[in-house]
């Protein structure tokens, strides 16, 4: 008899071991937030120059790509459950040093670098693991909807909560509590999780995952909807043009930032709690084309309330990018997924990277957010139907097996 949403979620949450690897995703995530807002008070209150601060924000991001690619190998060579812990416990010492008063700004770069790389490995891990506790594909997939749901609600609070916790402790001891989530961690997925062994016996090459899954049509296609995300985000990166287009005050900068993730766990809920996971990967075309249709909407320059609207329409339908991850995952080999897991992710991060830089040059050209937005949301539809006819063709046939 099959089960309904609500109590396949609750299994899943049952789970010991799925339970102790969302906990510390989940406390994580809540500390990275809090790093994020508190370097940024740091850096800007200690030069004065928002550049330096707009740098270091970077630095929070773009040591993900190169690890995504290599150091995410780890994942497969080493049991994941040791990968995971030494991971967490590298990050929150590095974090630890961070927190020091008066650290030099050099050395807090080089620190926040070196604590993004060792967060690659522990990501890989930490995704590999949860497929490996689950052996029901859609439990599994309902476990992907807890993480989808808490991970943006994580967001959402260390945002919302990171700048008046920094501006009652100071940016020192936000630092120094971000260190303890990660130990915390550690200890949680030590003592919860059982060791595995490793999942392959290392004699692959290290970027040989992204010939994998580039060589493999059914991967390239869930890339391929993972990449609409780029156009999707460009609102994010035009939040602040956006609010004086509207002739809004700043504060309203924050609630356009909220709407899309906001959105995004409200449509993770509803899609997990009304539809099936054959249901979903049957409509993932018409998902990844919703948002973009919501983008289209801006070439009406709505108001800051149909605006909110429009975005957490379009969050709420991005919330397809769970039944992608989850079914990218489930299709790669178990020994391979801690490197296919990171060219995913890697693509993810650099599909968001180029397409909030190409979303504010067009701006810049056009003269308005909200014309970048709506051009945004037209080529993104047309991508999405080509993207959506691809998938159309492959979707219930059985993977082609992965490149030896």
């Amino acid at each position: 008899m099959k089960m309904n949403a609500a109590p396949r979620m609750t299994a899943a949450l049952a789970n010991r071991e799925f339970r102790a690897l969302w906990l510390a995703e989940v406390q994580s995530l809540i500390g990275d937030q809090l790093t994020i807002v508190a370097l940024a008070i740091l850096v800007y209150d200690r030069t004065g120059s928002a550049l330096l601060s707009a740098v270091v924000y970077s630095l929070t991001f773009l040591p993900a790509l190169a690890g995504g690619l290599g150091l995410s190998q780890l994942a497969d060579r080493y049991p994941r459950r040791t990968v995971l812990v030494v991971s967490s416990l590298i990050q929150g010492a590095l974090i630890a040093i961070m927190a020091i008063p008066g650290t030099p700004l050099a050395l807090l770069c080089g620190l926040v670098v070196l604590a993004r790389l060792a967060n690659a490995p522990g990501n890989a891990a930490q995704n590999a693991l949860t497929r490996e506790v689950f052996t029901d594909d859609d439990l599994y997939l309902k476990s992907q909807d807890i993480r989808g749901i808490s991970t943006n609600t994580a967001m959402l609070l260390g945002l919302a909560g990171g700048g008046l916790l920094v501006s009652h402790v100071g940016a020192s001891w936000a630092l120094a509590l971000d260190a303890a989530t990660f130990l915390l961690s550690a200890a949680v997925v030590r003592f919860s999780v059982s060791r595995r062994a490793a999942a392959s016996d290392g004699n692959g090459s290290w970027f040989g995952a992204v010939k994998q899954v580039f060589g493999n049509r059914h991967l390239r296609v869930l890339i391929w909807f993972s990449w609409l995300v780029g156009l999707a985000v460009i609102p994010e990166g035009l939040a602040a043009p956006l609010a004086a287009e509207m002739g809004v005050g700043k504060q309203a900068v924050g609630w356009l930032l909220a709407a899309d993730p906001l959105g995004f766990v409200i449509g993770a809920f509803l899609l997990s709690r009304f539809v099936s996971a054959e249901q979903r990967r049957k409509l993932l075309g018409v998902l990844a084309a919703l948002p973009m249709v919501a983008l289209i909407a801006f070439a009406l320059k709505p108001g800051l309330i149909p605006a909110l609207l429009l975005l957490a329409a379009a969050g709420a339908a991005g919330a397809y990018l769970i039944t992608v991850s989850a079914t990218f995952i489930t299709w790669v080999p178990n020994e391979l997924r801690g490197g296919a897991g990171g060219v995913y992710r890697t693509g993810l991060r650099v599909a968001q990277g180029i397409g909030a830089g190409l979303g504010g040059l067009a701006a810049d050209r056009l003269g308005a957010a909200t014309s970048a937005i709506a051009l945004a949301g037209v080529v993104g539809l047309l991508l999405a139907v080509l993207v959506a006819l691809s998938w159309g063709h492959i979707n219930g046939s059985s993977p082609e097996p992965l490149l030896s």
